[in-house]
This record gives structure tokens, sequence and C-alpha cells, in this order.
């Protein structure tokens, strides 16, 4: 049946309800039978209430109305439609009808229609709700968290746009909303309940609606949740909400950040503000996943002139595009550059003058530098001295070096090439006016080259997800929270520094794979395989954050650390940079021979696969 015969069936049975009240409602006045003229008063008066009441029932929109969905509003606009209409035509029977129509008759139709009209819609809600439940397609949908958020989200999801979806229920922690009911929802039970609930109720969809509790409370609820096999949505953090906008457009799918369970940064912003403020920033590898991060959270800070220095003109233009539609005040200097060309940099630290330099230019990829060890070396070690000198002759005021853990006791050439350029920041802050530094973190989710994107690629095919070694761990970060750290960083740098960023708890990368495949909404092994293809090519199963002589030393961020390690004289550093030139052109061992020299590389203990 279309919605417009719908309406008209829906119409008629009202005027049917009219007619029957109405005549109900005599013969309960006449129990011995309604007298003749009490017959014709009765007609009259039914046809008069079947214009009035039924006009009413249109102007008063009870035929635009979804009845499966009724809800307080509609209870209400019916109980207007009728009384208006009920008293209206009463009034006009009295002024046009010859006799006097009983108030008895008036009260008992209109209580008559009320009842009817109101129980054919709310048994037409019954009606279709349980149709939708028998339905194979329907998702259960369970809410974790009765509060305002939930209450919202539940009864979105109960209009007409998610016909599909079935709300269950909620869990709380909060015992005195067990047993309650919200909008006609039963409060099941708590967080410890949701294995339980998942099985008993056929729950497909669990929903995080908590913004407001702390990020370590919502990763143990995921962890619960995850292992329900349920697909899990969450909304985001408060603070990521606009106020009055929760909404179910705001939910999105669980993802593995939200493990991390980290609580936020809080940020000195009158400490980064006193060295970016009105001041020229560069940073390099602008078109990378932490240079471009660094320009996004260096913008908010109104620098006089930020400078995006890279190698990639597509990345660079990207990132570009974005600022400038953010912060459209900001003067933004795209920059063409390799900083491999030493002239080229001496060009534009001549031109530009920057006050502040993020280096975040670099190769990082293991496995790809062990088989291209002289470009490692080129970019790395090479670039990253044309730019610290030039940062040096040219007077900026900071230099902030982005490195790696894998610098610390290097198994890789790549690593060994970071560990290379501290050494030269290092070195050059003995003799230079500029404050050198450099900041140390493990692995960012999400970034060129991490597992993360290329398990999603796996998964997205079906499989399998290739993991290296079953035992294998790693520090992870964000993004967004390694890059703020590495400009709070700035602030503290007196000079020489290494500082080492508070990366958590390591992370097994098998924990990660099966994570990231059951938030996908897969079962690890049965829908999504998992393999084992050995450690590559200078990967070690276990990094470190400072080497053996390196004393760790507290900051005023209890997520930001000091190392302090042995500097190297810049007159040595150039006589091993020199036996670096002279290799470049030779075979990888030779190369890897005079980098172990430099930083002693220490060999992968390629453990076997159980």
């Amino acid at each position: 049946m279309t919605a417009k015969s719908r309406v008209f069936v829906l119409f008629f049975i009202d005027l049917a309800i009219i007619w029957f009240s109405i005549a109900t409602s005599y013969w309960f006045r006449f129990y011995d039978g309604i007298p003749h003229d009490y017959v014709v008063q009765m007609l009259q008066f039914g046809m008069i209430s079947t214009i009035v009441i039924g006009g009413s029932l249109i102007y008063f929109g009870l035929y635009r109305r979804m009845w499966q969905y009724a809800s307080i509003g509609e209870i209400v606009s019916i109980l207007k439609a009728i009384v208006i209409g009920s008293i209206s035509s009463y009034v006009i029977a009295l002024l046009l009808l010859p006799g006097r129509i009983p108030f008895g008759v008036e009260i008992r139709s209109m209580e008559t229609i009320l009842v009817l009209v109101g129980g054919v819609r709310f048994l037409w809600r019954v009606f279709r709700n349980e149709r939708i439940t028998n339905k194979e397609t329907e998702t259960h949908a369970l809410i974790v968290g009765a509060g305002d958020c939930g209450m919202l989200i539940a009864k979105e999801m109960m209009g007409p746009s998610f016909a599909d979806t079935r709300m269950i229920g909620f869990i709380d922690d909060d015992h005195n909303k067990y047993h309650m009911s919200i909008l006609g929802l039963p409060v099941l039970g708590n967080r410890y309940d949701l294995p339980r609930l998942v099985k008993e109720k056929d729950i497909h969809e669990i929903i995080i609606a908590m913004p407001s509790v702390s990020r370590t409370e919502i990763s143990e609820i995921i962890n619960l949740a995850k292992t329900t096999g349920a697909k899990l949505k969450i909304i985001p953090a408060l603070n990521d909400l606009i106020a009055g906008k929760i909404s179910v457009k705001k939910l999105r799918d669980v993802s593995v950040e939200d493990l991390l369970g980290r609580e936020p940064i809080i940020a000195d912003l009158n400490g980064i503000l006193g060295y970016v403020h009105n001041k020229t920033v560069m940073v390099t590898g602008a078109g990378g996943s932490i240079g471009s991060e660094l320009c996004r959270q260096v913008s908010p800070f109104a620098p006089e002139k930020l400078l995006l220095l890279g190698h990639g003109e597509n990345s660079i233009y990207t990132i570009e595009m974005e600022l400038r539609k953010k912060f459209p005040d900001l003067e933004i200097v795209t920059v063409i550059a390799d900083v491999q060309d030493r002239n080229r940099m001496m060009d534009v630290f001549r031109t530009f003058r920057p006050h502040v330099v993020f280096h975040a230019a670099a190769h990082k990829h293991v496995p790809l530098m062990e088989r291209n060890p002289s470009e490692a070396i080129k970019n790395n070690v090479f670039g990253t001295r044309n730019v610290a000198d030039c940062a040096d002759r040219f007077g900026a005021e900071r230099f902030v070096m982005i490195s790696s853990d894998k610098a610390v006791n290097p198994t890789s050439v790549m690593g060994a090439t970071k560990r290379i350029a501290e050494m030269y920041v290092q070195s050059l802050n003995t003799t230079s006016h500029t404050k050198f530094s450099a900041v140390r973190f493990g692995n960012v989710l999400g970034s060129r080259g991490s597992v993360i994107p290329a398990f999603k690629q796996q998964i997205a095919a079906g499989g399998p997800v290739t993991v290296t070694h079953p035992e294998m761990v790693r520090y992870f970060m964000t993004i967004p929270e390694a890059v703020q750290l590495v400009i709070q960083s700035g602030s503290f740098a007196k000079g020489g520094e290494v500082f080492v960023l508070d990366m958590g708890e390591p992370v097994k990368i098998l924990t990660l794979a099966e994570d990231l495949i059951t938030l996908s909404g897969y079962e690890p092994y049965r829908d999504i395989n998992i393999t084992f293809s050995g450690i590559r090519e200078g990967e070690k199963l276990y990094e470190e954050l400072l080497t053996d002589e390196e004393n760790l030393g507290s900051t005023q961020h209890d997520r930001i650390f000091i190392g302090k390690p042995n500097v190297i004289s810049q007159n040595q550093l150039e006589l091993e940079f020199k036996r670096l030139e002279r290799v470049l052109t030779e075979e990888p061992s030779a190369i890897r021979e005079v980098i172990n020299q430099i930083v002693p590389m220490q060999p992968v203990a390629h453990a076997a696969i159980s």
C-alpha cells in the first residue's frame, strides 16, 4: 500500500470512528431506544462533527505523521485536534440545531473518539515495530552510557531514519539506574555485563556514548566490548563536540587510537607562544605525516610567516590549501626544495631568515633504507647537516630535529643515520647561538609507511594480515599527540638536548593486528587470517628510547624527558662525514662498514617464529 492510499484509509477510519462514537453515545444515553427526534438530531450532529473534527484532524497534521514512530508529540496533537474539534462541533450544533444536544452525549463521544483515534494509531505503531522486529536484516544496538548523551543518541536512533535498527537498551555503571527505563528502553547492567548481554540479546552494535569520561576508562570499555564480536561505535570526546550538536552523525567507528587509552596532553600554551608567535617558522618535510601536522598545530599560534618546505609538490600543495582555508590571515610561503641541495638551502635561509626550524624531512622506512643506504645518508645525515648549518649561519633562534627511537642502539641504516644526525645537531650546539635539540619518539599511528595503513589495506582485501613476528613490540603514539609534544619540547630547549617522549606502554604488533581486524567487524583467524613473514632487514623485536650511557632527566611536562648523550666534537664528525662522502657510490656493504664505525649497529636477533 502506498503512502497516499494509507492516508485515505486512515482518514475514512477516523470518520467511521466519529460516527461510531456519536451513535454509541446516544445509545448509552437512551437505554430503551433512541427517540425519533433524537435520531434526526444524532444524524445532524454526526454530519457537523464529521466536517469539524475531520477538519481539525487535518489541521493538526495527523495525516502527515509516521505513526510507527509516534511519541509524546503525537499524543498532544491527537488531544488538541479531538478536544478542539469536539467542542467546536458541539457549539456549532447548539447554534444551528433546534433541540439541545445532551451534554453527556458530547462528553462520551469525545472520550470515545479520543481513545479510538489514538488507539488505531498506536496499534499501527505496535504492528509496525513487531513487523520490523521480525526482519532478518535488523541491527540490534546497545548503548553504553545512560546519561544525556546516550538518551539523545537513543532518541534519534528510534526515529524514522533508523528503521533497520532496534534499540535494545542501555548499560551504565551507575547502580541507581539499574532496572530503570529511559525512553522505554531498560538499563540492563554495567560494563562488565557486556559479554553476557551481547550473547543473550543478540547485539550487533555497541555504541559508546560517554564523551565526558577519561580516555583510560573508554579504553577499558573498548577492551571489554571488542571481545564480544559486536561492531563498535563511539561519540567523540566532549571537547571535540560543539555544544548542543550531539548527534548520530557524530558517531564514528572505534579506532586503534581509542585503545591506547592515554589522557589528552596538557600543553603550556604560554611557553609555546613565547617562541612561535610573531616569528618566521620553517617546517622541512612539510608535506609528510609529521611535517604537515606540525604545520597544523603551529598555525593557531599566529606565527608571522609559515614556510612549508618540501620536495614533493603534490603533498606541499595539499597542506597549503588546507592551511589557507583554515587560517586565511596567516602568511604561508611554499618552498619546493630538497634538503640535500646545500646551495638551495642557503638561498632559502638567506631570503626568509626563519627564527624557528622544525626539521622533519627524512627517509624513515627501515627495509628500504637497508637496500638504499646511500640515500639514507644523503637525506638523513647530509640533509640534516645542510639545514642545521643554515640555521646556525643565518641566526635561527631554535632548531628542533624530529628523531626516532630507532636511533637508540640502532640495528638498521635508518636508525644509525638518525643517530648520526642527532650527534651533528648536538655538536653544532656547542659553538652556535642557535638552540639545537632533537625529539625522539616511536611509531606514530597512521603515518606513511606505518603498519596501520598496511593492515587496513590487507583487511580490505580480505587478508591475510602479515605480521613480521608474533613477539614484535613497538611504542605507538597518535600523530597529533606526538607533534604537540614536539612543539612543547621546543619551548624547553636550552640547547643540546635529546628530548624523549613518553610513549606509554609498548604494544605487541600481533595484538594490534588482531584489534584492527576485530574493530573492522571481522574475527581474527576465522574471517581474516594472520600470517608471519619473519623479521625484515634492520628490524629488531623491541625498540628502546635511551642508550646505555644516556641519563634520563625530567622536564616541566610529565610526558617529556631529557636524554643527554655523549657529544662528539664537530671536527671528529667532519672527518667521519668525509669518509661517508667517499663511499656513497660504493657497494652497500662498504657504506654500512663506515656507518658502523661512527655508530656501531647492533646485530639483529632473528628469533624463530613459533
